[in-house]
């Protein structure tokens, strides 16, 4: 009966040293095709089965370009159709004098909120105003960036980036 349980555990041994090598095999020939496609995109462009096999290796679309900011332009409230050029500097928004724009709206703080550009962007920030500030009907928290044509709204004023 020990002759045949050491036959057996020979058999387990080499069924195991057998499962370790077809795992080593398969792991090869997993890299060696990963790099094999990693080398042809890299070459040219992939064949039409490439990309039905492979999604991801589709060139990405290019991106249409992106207008600069202007102006910005009070749509809403009482400066409707007030216009102020963009330059590199913020623009501070509020009731106080010292604002670039200075809202005649009893529901805008003194010191309401910030306009600055940051690279190619503009972004809107809360200056820990009373009743808030609202870009596209969503209460600022912290720094946004603001779009072109999308409204920033303080109290009864709306006022948008354009081109």
């Amino acid at each position: 009966m020990s002759d045949i349980s050491e036959l057996t555990i020979t058999a387990l041994r080499f069924g195991f040293l057998l499962l370790l090598w077809i795992l080593i095999f398969s792991i090869v020939s997993t890299m060696r095709r990963d790099l094999v496609i990693g080398r042809k995109a890299a070459i040219g462009t992939p064949t039409a089965r490439e990309l039905r096999k492979h999604p991801e290796l589709a060139p990405a679309p290019p991106q249409p370009v992106k207008q600069q900011a202007r102006q910005l332009v009070v749509v809403e409230g009482p400066l409707k159709g007030t216009t102020l050029p963009l330059a590199a500097s913020p623009i501070l928004l509020g009731r106080a004098q010292e604002a670039t724009l200075v809202l005649e709206d009893d529901y805008a703080s003194g010191r309401h909120a910030r306009l600055f550009p940051q690279g190619s962007r503009w972004f809107i920030e809360d200056l820990g105003s009373t009743n808030g500030t609202y870009l596209a009907d969503q209460q600022l928290t912290r720094a946004l960036p603001v779009e072109l044509g999308v409204p920033v709204r303080i109290g009864k004023t709306v006022i948008e980036l354009r081109a």
